[in-house]
C-alpha cells in the first residue's frame, strides 16, 4: 500500500512537471520505475498506459484554458502514433539485460538536453507565419519513437522543437503536445501490449500513476502560466541525469573511485546549470520589465491637446 501511494504521488509530480514545461511524465516516472527495479519494457508499457488517462486530462484541460492549436495537434499526432508504435515493437523485442543500459542510455540523453536547453535563455517571441506539415510529421515520428523506446521523450525532442520555431506562444506549445501526447500514448500501448501481452503492464502501477496524474493535470495547465519553467526544467534534468547514471555506471563496470568521480562531475554540472538557469530567468525578467517601462508612456507627459497642468495653475494662455 505504501508503494502504491509513493507511485501515486510521483505521477501526481511528473504531471505537474509535464504540464507545465510541456515535458518529463514519462521521463520521471520511466525513471523512478527503473531505480525500483522494474524492466525497462514493462515500465515504458505502464507509464504509456497511465498516460492515455493523464495525457486526456491533460488536453482538456490546456483546451479549457485556450492553451492548445488543433492545426499542430493533428499533424504531429499521427505521425508521433506511428513511431510509437514502432519504437514499442522495438523495445519489447529486446532483452531485459539489453534494454536497461540502452534505456538509460536515452534518459540521461534526454536530461543532459534538458540540462542544456534550460540553462539558456527561453526563445518567447513570436514570429509571423504557420508551422508546416514537413516539419511537425517528421518531428512527431522521432518523438513518438524516442518516447517509447526511452520511456518518455515525446515532450522534450517535440516542446523544444517547436519553441526554437519562435512561431507558437509558449503556453500553446505545451498545451498542443500534452494534447497530441494521447493519441502516441495509446498507440504505444497497443505495440506493447502486442509485444508483451497483458503480462507486461504492471496494472497497481498503472492504477497509481494514473490517480496522481489525474488530480494534478488541471492545476498542471493552470500552473503553466505562472510556473518559471527555465528553473523547473534544469532541475528535473539533473535529477533524470544523476538517476539513469547509476544503471549506465553498472554497465560500464566502473568500479573503485571511478563512479564517485562521475557521480561528483554529473552533480558539479548540474549545479552549474542550475546558476547558469537562474541568470538567465532574472535577465529575461530584466528584459520584459525594461521593454513594459519603455512602451508606457511617459509618466506626466500630457495628451495631444491637452494644457500642461503647471500652465493651467497659471492662467498663461495657450498658443493658438
Amino acid at each position: 500500500m505504501r508503494k502504491l501511494l509513493v507511485l501515486a504521488l510521483v505521477g501526481l509530480v511528473a504531471q505537474l512537471i509535464d504540464g507545465s514545461l510541456g515535458m518529463a511524465y514519462g521521463l520521471t516516472s520511466s525513471t523512478l520505475l527503473l531505480l525500483a527495479g522494474v524492466a525497462p519494457a514493462a515500465a515504458s508499457a505502464s507509464v504509456h498506459l497511465a498516460e492515455i488517462g493523464t495525457t486526456l486530462a491533460a488536453g482538456v484541460a490546456h483546451w479549457r484554458f485556450g492553451n492548445v492549436d488543433w492545426r499542430v495537434v493533428t499533424r504531429i499526432a499521427l505521425p508521433g502514433a506511428i513511431g510509437a508504435f514502432a519504437g514499442a515493437t522495438v523495445l519489447s523485442s529486446i532483452s531485459t539485460e539489453a534494454a536497461a543500459p540502452w534505456m538509460a542510455g536515452i534518459l540521461f540523453t534526454l536530461g543532459a538536453y534538458l540540462l542544456v536547453r534550460f540553462a539558456r535563455p527561453l526563445r518567447t517571441g513570436r514570429v509571423g507565419g504557420r508551422l508546416r506539415g514537413r516539419f511537425l510529421g517528421p518531428l512527431g515520428l522521432v518523438a513518438g519513437f524516442v518516447d517509447a523506446t526511452g520511456g518518455g521523450g515525446w515532450g522534450p525532442v517535440a516542446t523544444p522543437a517547436l519553441l526554437v520555431s519562435g512561431r507558437m506562444e509558449p503556453r500553446k506549445v505545451i498545451g498542443s503536445v500534452d494534447t497530441a501526447e494521447f493519441v502516441v500514448a495509446g498507440a504505444a500501448s497497443i505495440g506493447f501490449l502486442i509485444g508483451l501481452g497483458t503480462e507486461g503492464f504492471l496494472l497497481p502501477t498503472v492504477a497509481a500513476l494514473l490517480v496522481g496524474g489525474l488530480i494534478a493535470a488541471p492545476l498542471a495547465a493552470w500552473l503553466v502560466r505562472i510556473v518559471p519553467a527555465q528553473l523547473l526544467g534544469a532541475a528535473v534534468g539533473g535529477v533524470i541525469v544523476l538517476t539513469n547514471a547509476r544503471t549506465l555506471i553498472r554497465s560500464a563496470e566502473l568500479d573503485g573511485p571511478t563512479g564517485p568521480a562521475v557521480y561528483a562531475l554529473l552533480a558539479a554540472g548540474w549545479l552549474t546549470a542550475l546558476v547558469f538557469a537562474v541568470r538567465a530567468l532574472r535577465r529575461s525578467r530584466r528584459a520584459r520589465a525594461a521593454e513594459a517601462a519603455s512602451a508606457a508612456p511617459a509618466a506626466g507627459a500630457p495628451a495631444a491637446g491637452e494644457v500642461p497642468a503647471d500652465l493651467a495653475a497659471t492662467g498663461t494662455p495657450t498658443p493658438r
